[in-house]
């Protein structure tokens, strides 16, 4: 019994440090010249047009509109 018990905790931390490690910084450049550093992959709601991203410096998440957006790249960690 707690032999399963410690292969399902090893399993839900291995897990987890996968999936934290598969997140990267992306920088977003909007067209009046500000870069915003966030903390993932910003995601795009095609319906509202729309950009929510965690910002990488306050920790809040916020929101964009596409149309103010210039471009988004990855960050090399």
């Amino acid at each position: 019994m707690k032999n399963k018990i410690l292969m399902a905790s090893i399993f839900a931390a291995a897990t987890l440090f996968t999936v934290a490690g598969c997140s990267s910084n992306q920088a977003v450049k909007t067209n009046d010249g500000k870069t915003i550093v966030t903390d993932g992959k910003p995601e795009v709601d095609d319906d509202t047009g729309l950009v929510s991203y965690e910002n990488a410096e306050t920790g809040k998440t916020e929101q964009i509109n596409r149309d103010q957006v210039k471009s988004m790249n990855e960050l090399k960690n």
